[in-house]
């Protein structure tokens, strides 16, 4: 017998519709970390390029700055939540694993019953979504997907951790993509080196911290090091693969926008490149500090708000993270 799938079809091109941030209430200085860690403002802004970072308030959670940056993004694009097909939330944060934050944050904009789910790519987790959403609306399972990126890392920094205590910052982006008559979102380039996995994890398992009657809960550890060798060397090559893919070089870019790790990588990238001057350059990290999976859209709308983006640019976004796992594309941006 002889089946004949009822296939959906989609569109040729995808593209970022809107785009909506929610930085941290809370501003954290360097002042308010250096002595826990026997440190210094300028030490830390030498390492990493960070002036002050961003903590959720008394009132925020990870719950309310993906709906505050989701709301935005739909406004922002002029999509209403009831056309959304589908929610993708990338976060690392989400200590409530069960259930996903995505299918909360749906039934609060008030989506009417879309796909929902979390994933956990750490700070790649944004380009990942973006990725799965482009591809959904290509191959015509959605044609509006909302994309959200979104952690509270404060929740899981140890105030004594002299490597990481200083690194990171808590807040939420967001992206509608749907269909475009151009392209407006190139192909990705991702993977991930799970042999280095232990370079960026937890301390301890929740479980096993629970067990053991932990007196502190899990926390970020680093190997500073390792990670920046392989971010700042082989992210580059990255980079190249995806200029490569998408048929563009170099000189056609007018912005890019790294994952805001640390401003040295930023630096040894853009070198080793050889990005042209007329390219702009997030550096959003010096305000806001690493925010993961939330990093992209909220160093973007830094761009915007200083005038250094604008509708229509070309930018190349790459992300870097625990895992170790890597995810790149080239953007037309809203």
């Amino acid at each position: 017998m002889t089946v004949t799938w009822e296939m959906p079809t989609g569109t040729a091109h995808a593209a970022v519709l809107g785009l909506g941030v929610h930085r941290a209430q809370r501003v954290v200085p360097n002042s308010e970390i250096v002595d826990a860690i026997d440190s210094s403002d300028e030490w830390i802004q030498q390492r990493s390029g960070i002036k002050e970072r961003r903590w959720v308030g008394p009132e925020e959670t990870l719950e309310s700055m993906s709906l505050a940056a989701a709301s935005q993004a739909l406004a922002d694009a002029d999509v209403a939540a009831a056309q959304i097909d589908a929610v993708v939330l990338a976060t690392c944060t989400n200590t409530q694993q069960i259930t996903s934050l995505a299918s909360r944050i749906a039934f609060l904009l008030g989506a009417e019953s879309p796909a929902a789910f979390d994933i956990s790519a750490a700070c790649a987790g944004f380009c990942h979504a973006l990725s799965l959403a482009t591809d959904m609306v290509r191959g015509g399972t959605a044609k509006y997907v909302l994309v959200i990126g979104a952690e509270r890392l404060s929740t899981l920094v140890s105030e004594k951790d002299r490597g990481t205590a200083f690194i990171f910052g808590d807040g939420a982006g967001a992206v509608v993509v749907g269909p475009s008559e151009v392209p407006g979102i190139g192909p990705v380039v991702w993977g991930s080196d799970g042999e280095q996995h232990s370079a960026i994890e937890l301390s301890s398992d929740w479980v096993e911290a629970f067990e053991a009657d932990a007196t502190t809960l899990p926390h970020i550890t680093m190997d500073g090091s390792a990670v920046f060798r392989w971010a700042a060397y082989e992210m580059a090559k990255v980079a190249q693969e995806t200029l490569d893919r998408t048929g563009i070089t170099v000189e056609d870019l007018d912005l890019f926008v790294p994952h805001q790790a640390n401003m040295r990588i930023t630096d040894t990238m853009v070198r080793a490149m050889k990005l042209p001057d007329h390219v702009r350059i997030a550096r959003d990290i010096a305000e806001q500090g690493n925010t993961s999976a939330a990093s992209i859209p909220l160093a973007l709308a830094r761009m915007y708000a200083d005038g250094t983006a604008c509708s229509g640019d070309l930018a190349l976004f790459i992300a870097f993270g625990a895992g170790l796992t890597y995810a790149a594309q080239v953007v037309r941006v809203p």
